[in-house]
């Protein structure tokens, strides 16, 4: 194990990707009300948004229980060597994250709603990994993850463009945290009987795997019921129909715990994918939507 693949291992390149993908959404949202769009905002909100997904994970890795390892079959030098240059790298992306701040401060673009949501995003961050707080170790990191991959790229792409929250931004943002969110409670079925040997605390460990997947449902259900509400607040129904194509995912996804649930030989990989896609084509589909039109 080098030390480079070690802490591509804690960023969490698929999160990364998940909050890259939000934030297009939010840059597509203020696209379709009629502003234009600042290229250079747009790049330096993008590597803000990657920088601070990317430290989030390294400070959990920082700060992680000696008894739980940041690698499989690590040593205690490998151990301390990645530690070390996780806490680094993360202070290195905490400070570029700084100076983006500051770039987009000096162009008058940082806006109170802006500067509120990076604000945001550093307290979260901040909750989630340092002690002795650090939500993570107490089966809640789940509520915060999505927070930070779904809620803060999708107001910030869009208010660094717009410079004031929306209305319509608020449907998206509700819709797709309630979506992250019961996409990381399926992910985290896989390895809940590790989870449960490292003394590891998650959502579905803190609330037990039946409380787990009556909340897991209803939070698929209060997806699509918040998007198919969206008319009743005024705005175009035909914008959100493309994110019930992925209904089938959905269901999928429910059969698929409910078999587990039922005693049923896990199928851990399908499972896996299925949650991550579910997820995926939803927001990418809803910003496909918002910047074509």
């Amino acid at each position: 194990m080098t030390v480079l693949r070690g802490l591509t291992g804690l960023a969490r390149p698929l999160y990364m990707g998940i909050a890259a993908l939000t934030y297009m959404l939010g840059i597509g949202i203020s696209r379709y009300l009629g502003n234009e769009t600042n290229v250079e905002l747009l790049g330096l909100g993008l590597v803000g948004v990657l920088l601070g997904q990317a430290c989030m994970g390294l400070l959990e890795g920082v700060f992680r229980p000696a008894a739980d390892p940041l690698v499989q079959g690590e040593t205690r030098e490998a151990r301390r060597a990645l530690r070390n240059a996780a806490l680094y790298a993360s202070m290195a992306a905490l400070a570029a994250v700084g100076f983006i701040s500051y770039v987009v401060f000096t162009t008058g673009d940082l806006t109170a709603p802006v500067l509120i949501n990076q604000v945001l995003a550093l307290v979260v961050i901040l909750l989630f990994a340092i002690p002795p707080i650090r939500i993570a170790d107490k089966g809640l990191g789940e509520l915060l993850l999505a927070v930070e991959m779904a809620h803060v790229p999708i107001s910030g792409g869009f208010m660094l463009q717009a410079g004031s929250p929306h209305p319509l931004v608020y449907v998206c943002v509700g819709s797709l945290t309630l979506l992250l969110l019961s996409t990381l409670v399926a992910l985290d079925f896989p390895s809940f009987g590790q989870d449960l040997s490292y003394n590891r605390a998650t959502l579905l460990t803190r609330l037990g795997w039946e409380n787990a997947l009556r909340i897991h449902h209803l939070l698929l259900a209060g997806t699509y019921l918040i998007l198919a509400a969206a008319p009743l607040s005024g705005f175009a129904l035909e914008r959100f129909l493309p994110a019930f194509l992925t209904i089938p995912f959905a269901a999928l996804q429910v059969y698929l715990l409910q078999q587990i649930a039922g005693g049923a030989k896990p199928m851990w990989i399908l499972m896996r994918a299925n949650a991550v896609a579910l997820f995926v084509l939803t927001a990418y589909l809803l910003t496909l939507s918002f910047w074509f039109h």
